[in-house]
């Protein structure tokens, strides 16, 4: 079986898509304080300078990882992103084996299950992230939570790429994929959501809604905001841009309630459609496996992504969730992190009022997952 390939590069033009109508003031009916500075179209300048003290604080699966996976027989896997859902915060992992063989190199092994979550109740982030378990099977084994066909060309995998509470249920988006290509290039059938009403034991495919394998929002990363949900999407693969779009939390299952940010009115308020080809281009970037989070040190949204065309590991400011974005600054490199991918930051656990973050970190060679932290840096 070949998982997911480690970062390879291609050449494409990267460029921050903002809008100069981002410059007015405008009223934001019916949002909290709090709400209302996430979503405040008014001009503000930039304020993140840099990023320092990246530094890898723990492994957190695999054998020898201050989890011992090996009891809930895993050895090696990958991803890692987080959501928060009844008082836990959850890590929802992508192809996941049981054994794997000497010399081998990323992805494949025994025991494979394309999917698995783990939970926590650790609030301390400082010295790595421990488990409480993993949603596990009879035996005590992580167990799979998506099926999948596993055969080449038809269904090779179903990877969540990223998970949601919504009305009390817990949500799993994730992608149908075809068949693993190139490095940082895969082909897919489609994305949609699976639900879970049992506190994550058991997963319902949900028909509706999906979204095409071709469209951008393969892989999303989620946020809910008053009431709404907000979804920031990319295509399958590392090389394509980040589009947005949102939904009523109440409506989350309802594929013609979904609206997609297509450009500013004069006032900078956002403009919504109600059909994905009028999506636009937000960051206009090669990128994969992203996450996006508020950050209250910044008082700015801030993204991470596994950067294709660059082979590494990124972040960026958004003054709201359509931009404008500020220039990428780099978290890791491959000089410095051979074969990373998939930096997934933390929605809730921060330390000195969010100027320290924390990120999940996957490396192809063990293919596992770490646990990071950073430092950002204020003009």
């Amino acid at each position: 079986m070949t998982s997911r390939q480690p970062i390879g590069t291609r050449t494409r033009r990267g460029a921050v898509v903002a809008t100069a109508a981002l410059l007015s003031t405008v009223v934001l009916a019916g949002c909290t304080s709090a709400s209302a500075a996430r979503l405040d179209v008014s001009h503000k300048p930039f304020v993140l300078s840099a990023v320092t003290g990246v530094k890898r604080v723990a492994q957190l699966t695999g054998h020898d990882s201050l989890n011992s996976t090996a009891r809930f027989e895993i050895a090696g896997q990958d991803l890692g992103s987080m959501f928060q859902a009844d008082g836990k915060t959850w890590f929802v992992f992508g192809d996941t084996f049981g054994q794997r063989d000497a010399g081998l190199t990323g992805g494949g092994g025994t025991e494979w299950r394309s999917n698995a979550l783990a939970y926590s109740t650790d609030t301390d982030p400082s010295d790595g992230i421990r488990f409480d378990g993993y949603v596990a099977d009879d035996l005590g084994w992580a167990k799979e939570l998506i099926d999948s066909k596993k055969v080449d060309g038809t269904e090779m995998t179903a990877i969540p790429t990223y998970g949601f509470e919504a009305n009390g249920a817990m949500y799993l988006a994730y992608m149908s994929v075809k068949h693993w290509g190139e490095p940082g290039e895969w082909d897919t059938n489609y994305a949609g959501f699976a639900r879970s009403t049992d506190g994550g034991h058991t997963w319902t495919k949900l028909d509706a809604p999906r979204w095409g394998g071709e469209s951008n929002f393969v892989q999303v990363s989620v946020s809910k905001l008053d009431g709404d949900l907000y979804f920031w999407g990319v295509t399958h693969g590392r090389f394509g841009g980040v589009q947005l779009m949102t939904v009523p939390e109440k409506d989350v299952e309802k594929q013609a309630a979904y609206r997609y940010f297509s450009g500013t009115a004069a006032d900078g308020s956002p403009r919504w459609s109600s059909s994905a080809s009028d999506a636009k281009t937000i960051v206009d970037d090669t990128v994969g496996e992203l996450s996006v989070v508020w950050n209250d040190y910044l008082s700015r949204w801030i993204m991470s992504y596994t950067d294709g065309g660059a082979a590494s590991a990124v972040i960026r400011e958004g003054a709201t969730p359509w931009g404008p974005w500020g220039e990428k600054i780099t978290l890791a490199s491959q000089d410095e992190v051979p074969g990373l991918y998939a930096p997934f930051l933390s929605p809730n656990l921060t330390a000195n009022g969010g100027r320290t973050i924390y990120f999940t970190l996957s490396v192809w060679d063990p293919y596992n997952v770490y646990w990071y932290k950073a430092d950002l840096v204020r003009r």
